[in-house]
């Protein structure tokens, strides 16, 4: 089984990577790496970005992998794109029902990005999934959830109803960007 470095302290990732992984025998080694992430309009330009400075951080000369989630909101052209994570913490729930109150167009597309990055090569890996704005904040509530009160990707319920009974409410339920990773990885002699 090949094993790779995962700069990542979220245990959902982890456990999303492994369970994905382990169908191409692969397995992430976690690892807290402490680093700047730049900001972009491109959410690719991240995650590469983002690749090369945890393979940096990590100083072991091994192959690393980085994964990031973008949002894009057609309606409002791409936005937050890039900038998700600056938004997620400024706006609430009521923030994005408001803007969203008067779009007719009620999709959001989850861009899941994963990137390798060796020292030489750097490889990125990016799967997105549909879902739409919902007209009122359901589900738990977490200040660090305020988008997820208001989207839902799968069906009607939203992404913090499926969290509030503890289930995985991630944006990929098919786990595609972690397949499209594996499927590469596994088919060179990277190991």
């Amino acid at each position: 089984m090949k094993t790779i470095l995962f700069a990542t302290g979220n245990s959902r990732k982890i456990a999303e990577a492994n369970a994905t992984l382990a169908l191409f025998s692969v397995t992430v080694t976690p690892i807290k790496l402490a680093f700047d992430e730049i900001q972009h309009a491109d959410p690719a330009e991240i995650t590469k970005a983002k690749a090369r400075a945890a393979y940096e951080a990590a100083g072991t000369n091994q192959p690393v992998i980085v994964s990031d989630t973008s949002w894009a909101v057609p309606a409002l052209g791409g936005f937050p794109g890039g900038y998700m994570k600056d938004v997620g913490i400024w706006w609430n729930e009521q923030n994005w029902l408001d803007i969203m109150a008067s779009q007719t167009d009620k999709r959001v597309f989850c861009l899941e990005h994963v990137a390798y990055y060796d020292g030489k090569v750097l490889q990125h890996f990016v799967q997105q999934y549909e879902g739409h704005f919902v007209a009122e904040a359901r589900g738990r509530t977490d200040d660090s959830e305020s988008f997820e009160r208001v989207v839902s990707l799968y069906g009607s319920e939203t992404m913090a109803e499926q969290l509030g009974r503890g289930e995985n409410a991630s944006a990929g339920e098919t786990l595609g960007h972690w397949q499209q990773f594996g499927q590469w990885y596994s088919s060179a002699d990277k190991a």
